[in-house]
């Protein structure tokens, strides 16, 4: 029979965790706000002083006004400033002028999310597999291969091993595409398209991939090696419970834990993309819209990625907390 009083403090939990979630959602905010107006200047100088026509004291002076930069940081500046956000207004762009960062931010988002999502993907079906097997099966022929090359897989940048496979499959074999999301010119039909689309995905892909799936591979063989020494693994194999029973009932479910932590918080960063290797690959994504705006001083379009990030942490976090609660009964107590 189910404790009456177990609702009650599952909801409350919940509510705990949501309120949480917010309060770091405003003061992320907050902080982006502040970090961004303690470099040197204002958007007035930045804008104006660089125009090839003479701007004036008063010009600039005039400006400062008509966008409230003269109005006290704290707290006007600061509440406009989530009030807009909370509208999804992020400001304009000093390189695509004209254009909203929050436009140009959903016209990149796609492509990360197609990129980063994937080999996410890819990397929690094969990593954390291995890993758990690995650790289940410890000193085996799989635990000793596999965490090896795991840990060299681990260590590596990303952006090198996408260097190396650049000149190995594109360069070398020209087996690939080493960069951009489509290949120059018409396509005769939209399934052509979609092929060349994913020829360009491949080295991307395969690159944040190799480099996370040795990274779940460390993570999960370390959980389940904990896991088969706990007392009740020992009493669960006393009771005469086969590996399977033991694997599914006690096991896996409890090194599951810290792996759903690491799972979540790679997922948060799904939103901001690879930067170095969509730098490398030339993606078109959130990753390579980072690396403009920082070399054209653009700050609204980082503060607007920066905001992003946090963000997406913050909910990743959020979904870790709310899964704890389901792998582990202790956690809803």
């Amino acid at each position: 029979m189910a404790n009456p009083g177990s609702g009650g403090r599952t909801s409350r939990r919940i509510g705990h965790v949501l309120v949480r979630a917010i309060v770091t959602l405003v003061m992320v905010a907050t902080l982006n706000f502040v970090l961004f107006r303690v470099i040197p200047g204002d958007p007035a100088s930045l804008m104006l002083g660089g125009a090839r026509t003479s701007v004036t004291a008063e010009q600039m002076e005039a400006q400062r006004q008509n966008w409230g930069l003269d109005r006290p940081l704290f707290p006007d500046q600061v509440i406009d400033y989530l009030s807009a956000t909370l509208q999804g207004d992020l400001g304009y762009s000093f390189k695509f002028r004209g254009r909203h960062v929050a436009d140009l931010i959903v016209e990149r988002l796609p492509a990360t999310i197609a990129l980063v999502g994937l080999a996410q993907f890819i990397a929690i079906l094969c990593g954390v597999m291995l890993g758990l097997y690995a650790g289940w099966r410890r000193g085996g022929a799989v635990d000793h291969i596999g965490t090896g090359t795991s840990l060299a897989l681990y260590s590596t940048p990303s952006f090198w091993l996408g260097m190396i496979l650049v000149v190995t499959f594109s360069t070398v074999l020209g087996w690939l595409p080493g960069y951009g999301a489509y290949s120059p010119g018409a396509f005769a039909r939209p399934l052509d398209q979609v092929l060349d689309h994913l020829r360009h995905l491949t080295l991307p892909v395969a690159a944040l991939a190799l480099g996370l799936i040795g990274q779940y591979v460390v993570v999960a063989r370390a959980a389940m090696s904990d896991v088969v020494t706990e007392d009740y693994m020992v009493t669960a194999r006393a009771k005469g419970l086969t590996n399977g029973q033991m694997l599914t009932r006690h096991a896996f479910r409890n090194a599951m834990l810290p792996v759903v932590t690491l799972i979540t918080l790679n997922l948060g960063y799904v939103v901001a993309g690879a930067i170095t290797v969509e730098a490398l690959f030339a993606w078109p994504g959130i990753g390579g819209l980072t690396v403009e705006a920082l070399n054209a001083r653009d700050y609204p379009v980082l503060q607007g990625v920066f905001l992003l990030l946090g963000a997406s942490i913050v909910v990743a976090n959020l979904i870790a907390d709310l899964a704890y609660g389901i792998l582990d009964p202790r956690v809803r107590q």
